[in-house]
């Protein structure tokens, strides 16, 4: 029997709602396309308005899944975890945090990104390591999960194809923002891992997707929900992002700050984030220890990459140079804007517009200075890595990002909250 479109439709235009089978139809005739991408835009659109309730953005992720590939880790060991985030400025977490779920027991089959914006991709990180491949074929991924204890690698096969046109669609007839759709689009890809459980790092802030607390937790809360209704062990916590984290912005120099926080050191705010993300009361003491970092290069290794490098920060950063930007008064740094510090970073050659776009790994910032912290007229307030595209604006950025003023900013606490 042919699918009731526009009965489908109506039922939502009018504030309906849709059982799981209903939905499990849509999706499968938007992918094989006998519905028209017009009436796909239109539910889209009413779906945004209207919304969707517990249930139908538990079954639009099923079905989603169901459009495409699973993986799946028979005969491995487990529990298997991953985790994502919304998308930051300096946000390097994943590079630290997955050895150390994985020295907590753990295994992690982490399927990542790349950049697109003003937020960096934790691929885009990992190909600065020569030799380092992120398209590994699942047969192989398989091999790597069960010696290394983790994966961090690009998408294969065809996982969840019914979310690339769902999204496509969506940018189009401007329905991105929906926290229901944004909610399907990201666990549908999460939950095709096979994992059992998931924690999601919510940004929120100037260099976020989310700049308002509330609207975040509205999505965090969302997630959680629809992650537990399909089976995944489900929390989140919302972080502030408005100004970066760590000191590094750009993809080699996060893989070197990533080192060293694996190694022990590494900056104070990306070290608590990681563990707290890892929910484990042993996670500060493995990873102060170094423990890490072995698991780090064997799965750098077992990706080809060249491991020599990891220690060779020169070979990481190929090609660029370093211009110091100099504080013009003293004072307290009362403002670090992480966004004016991403698009520095972006005009450099750090990040991209389109998913197919070259980038530079060896350009960014490092921040000598953040907020909170005593300056001094001439002293660095940053160093600006470049191959001279965009190095002007990229400058002036970063002096607006930095306030410099009399007073002591106010504390804001890095973890804002926790769903889940």
């Amino acid at each position: 029997m042919p699918f009731a479109i526009h009965s489908f439709l109506e039922t939502k235009r009018d504030g309906g709602v849709h059982s799981p089978e209903q939905i499990a139809r849509f999706v499968r005739t938007l992918s094989d396309g006998s519905i028209s991408r017009s009436q796909v835009a239109a539910w889209l659109a009413f779906a945004f308005v209207r919304g969707l309730n517990d249930a139908e953005k538990v079954a639009l992720t099923h079905a989603m899944v169901d459009s495409g590939d699973r993986l799946s880790w028979d005969g491995i060991e487990g529990p298997f975890v991953d985790k994502h985030s919304t998308g930051g400025v300096g946000d390097k977490v994943s590079l630290v945090l997955a050895p150390l779920l994985v020295e907590l027991g753990k295994r992690v089959p982490m399927v990542s990104g790349r950049g697109l914006g003003h937020t960096g991709g934790t691929l885009d990180k990992l190909e600065s390591i020569p030799g380092f491949r992120t398209d590994l074929p699942a047969a192989q991924l398989r091999e790597v999960l069960a010696d290394v204890g983790f994966f961090m690698n690009g998408q294969t096969g065809e996982v969840a194809p019914a979310d690339k046109l769902l999204y496509a669609l969506r940018n189009e007839v401007c329905t991105v923002p929906s926290v229901a759709l944004i909610t399907a689009s990201i666990l549908s890809k999460k939950v095709a891992e096979g994992i059992d459980a998931l924690v999601l790092d919510v940004k929120v802030g100037a260099g976020a997707f989310m700049k308002d607390l509330d609207q975040a937790r509205a999505l965090a809360t969302s997630l959680v929900s629809t992650g537990k209704g399909c089976g995944v062990d489900t929390r989140a916590l919302l972080t502030d992002m408005s100004q970066p984290l760590g000191l590094t912005v750009g993809n080699a120099l996060e893989v070197r700050e990533s080192i060293e926080a694996l190694k022990g050191g590494g900056p104070q705010d990306l070290f608590d984030l990681t563990v707290a993300l890892a929910d484990d009361p042993r996670a500060a003491e493995v990873l102060r220890s170094g423990a890490a970092y072995p698991r780090f290069c064997r799965m750098v290794e077992a990706h080809h990459g060249d491991v020599s490098a990891l220690e060779d920060y020169d070979r990481l950063a190929v090609g660029a140079k370093v211009t110091e930007l100099v504080a013009d008064r003293s004072g307290v740094i009362e403002q670090l804007d992480a966004m004016d510090i991403a698009m520095a970073a972006f005009g450099l050659g750090a990040g991209r517009e389109r998913a197919d776009e070259p980038i530079h790994a060896g350009v960014g910032l490092v921040l000598r200075r953040k907020r909170g912290e005593q300056v001094r007229a001439g002293e660095v307030l940053a160093e600006i890595h470049h191959d001279q595209r965009g190095l002007e604006q990229a400058q002036a950025l970063t002096r607006r990002a930095y306030v410099i003023g009399e007073h002591m900013p106010q504390v804001v606490p890095l973890v804002l909250d926790i769903v889940g």
